[in-house]
C-alpha cells in the first residue's frame, strides 16, 4: 500500500491529470484508473478495485466517475472521494464550456477530428490490458468464466448493461436457493419526487431537476444519456433540436474525462454559464451520495458467503462486458487500415511494456494518428 505522506494532493494530482487525458469512455477510464491506482501506485488490490467496478454497476449514474470516487476514498478517506470525484470532472467541464462558448457564439464545432483520430484506437489496448488482469480475478471458477462469456456476447448482440449485471446476481441467487421475490423501489430518495421544478421556464432551476431526475434513472455507461436527453429535453419539453443535440454528443465524444459533460454544453446552450453550472450539479452531484453508501456496503457484502458469490457474479459479468466494448469499438475502427495498425501498436506496447502510463499511450496514440491523418488525407 502507498504510503505518500500528502494522500489528498496526490488524489488531487492523478484524478486532474486522468480528467485531461481520459479520453475513450467509460471502459477505458476504468482501464486507466486500474493501471494507475492498482498497478502502478498500488493504491489497491485487483479484488478490491474488481469489486467496486462490480458494485458501481448497480447503481445509477456515470460509472467511470463514480469510480474516480471508489479510488479517491480508498487512498484518502471521504475528503479523498470528493477530491477525486472533482479533479476527474472540472477539467472536462471546462473543455466543454469553451467549445460551448464557440458553438453558441459561430454555430458550429471547431473541426478537431485530426486531433483525435489516434485515441480511439490507442485505448483499445489499454481496455484490453485491463480487462485481462481483472478477468484473471474476476474467473475464479469455470462456471464464472462462462458467465463472463456469455454476458460479453449478449452486450454485443446489443442486450443491455444494466439488465445483464442484474440478472448474473439473481441467477447466482437462484442457484443458492433465493427464492424470495424482492420488491421494488421506485428510488433511493423518494422524497425527490415530490420536487417540482420552480419555474416552466427555461431556468437554473428547472435545467438542474430535469438533469437530476436523468442522474437517478442513469444506469449503464454514459451514451445512455443521450436517450433520456433525446426523450425528455427534445421531445417532451422542446428545449433543444435534434441537430443540437447530435452537436452535443460529437462534444461529449472528443472531449476527455466523463462523457457526460454532455449535460455541460446542452446547459451552456440553454441558459448560458449558469446553465452549464446547474446542468453539470444536476447530473454529477448524486453520484457523490450514491457512493458514500456504497464504500460502506461492499465490505459487508464480502462478509456474506451469499452476497460474496453475488458479487462474484457482478463482477464477472462487469469484466465481460468490458470484454464486448473491446469488441464492438474494434470493430467500429476496423474499417481503415491506419485504425487497425494504430490498435495493434497499442496492444503490442501495453503488453510487452507492462510497466508503461497509460498515459503516454494516450499521448502517443494522438501524435501518431495525426500524422497518419495528415498524411493519407
Amino acid at each position: 500500500m502507498n504510503t505518500s505522506k500528502k494522500p489528498l494532493g496526490e488524489v488531487f494530482q492523478l484524478f486532474f491529470k486522468l480528467g485531461c487525458v481520459a479520453f475513450g469512455g467509460p471502459a477505458a477510464h476504468i482501464a486507466m484508473m486500474e493501471d494507475e491506482v492498482v498497478t502502478k501506485r498500488k493504491w489497491t488490490t485487483h479484488q478490491h478495485f474488481l469489486d467496486m467496478v462490480g458494485a458501481t454497476n448497480l447503481i445509477p449514474g456515470p460509472n467511470s466517475t463514480q469510480m474516480t470516487m471508489h479510488c479517491g476514498h480508498v487512498r484518502a478517506g471521504w475528503p479523498g472521494l470528493w477530491v477525486a470525484g472533482l479533479a476527474f470532472i472540472i477539467p472536462a467541464m471546462f473543455f466543454t464550456l469553451i467549445l460551448a462558448y464557440i458553438y453558441v457564439e459561430y454555430g458550429q464545432i471547431p473541426e478537431v477530428a485530426p486531433l483525435f483520430f489516434g485515441i480511439k484506437p490507442a485505448v483499445i489496448g489499454i481496455i484490453l490490458s485491463a480487462t485481462y488482469k481483472l478477468g484473471k480475478k474476476a474467473f475464479k471458477t469455470w462456471q464464472l468464466s462462462v458467465l463472463g462469456v456469455v454476458v460479453a456476447l449478449l452486450s454485443v448482440l446489443g442486450v443491455g448493461e444494466l439488465l445483464l449485471i442484474l440478472l448474473s446476481g439473481v441467477l447466482v441467487a437462484l442457484i443458492f436457493g433465493i427464492r424470495n421475490q424482492f420488491k421494488t423501489t421506485h428510488g433511493i430518495f423518494p422524497a425527490l419526487l415530490l420536487l417540482k421544478p420552480v419555474t416552466l421556464a427555461i431556468s437554473g432551476a428547472s435545467i438542474f431537476w430535469t438533469f437530476l431526475k436523468i442522474a437517478f434513472i442513469l444506469f449503464g455507461s454514459g451514451y445512455v444519456l443521450v436517450a433520456y436527453i433525446d426523450a425528455e429535453l427534445v421531445e417532451r419539453l422542446g428545449w433543444l433540436t435534434h441537430s443540437q443535440l447530435l452537436d452535443a454528443i460529437a462534444i461529449g465524444q472528443f472531449t476527455p474525462g466523463p462523457v457526460l459533460t454532455t449535460a455541460t454544453f446542452i446547459g451552456y446552450q440553454l441558459n448560458g454559464l449558469s446553465g452549464a453550472l446547474w446542468a453539470s450539479l444536476g447530473i454529477f452531484l448524486p453520484s457523490f451520495f450514491l457512493v458514500g453508501l456504497l464504500v460502506k456496503l461492499i465490505p459487508l457484502m464480502r462478509k456474506s458467503k451469499l452476497l460474496s458469490q453475488i458479487l462474484d457474479a457482478v463482477n464477472a459479468a462487469a469484466v465481460g462486458i468490458m470484454l464486448a466494448v473491446v469488441l464492438k469499438l474494434s470493430y467500429e475502427l476496423s474499417s481503415s487500415w491506419q485504425s487497425i495498425l494504430l490498435m495493434v501498436l497499442s496492444i503490442a506496447i501495453t503488453f510487452r511494456f507492462k510497466k508503461i502510463s497509460s498515459f503516454w499511450i494516450i499521448i502517443g496514440g494522438a501524435i501518431l494518428g495525426y500524422i497518419l491523418h495528415v498524411i493519407t488525407g
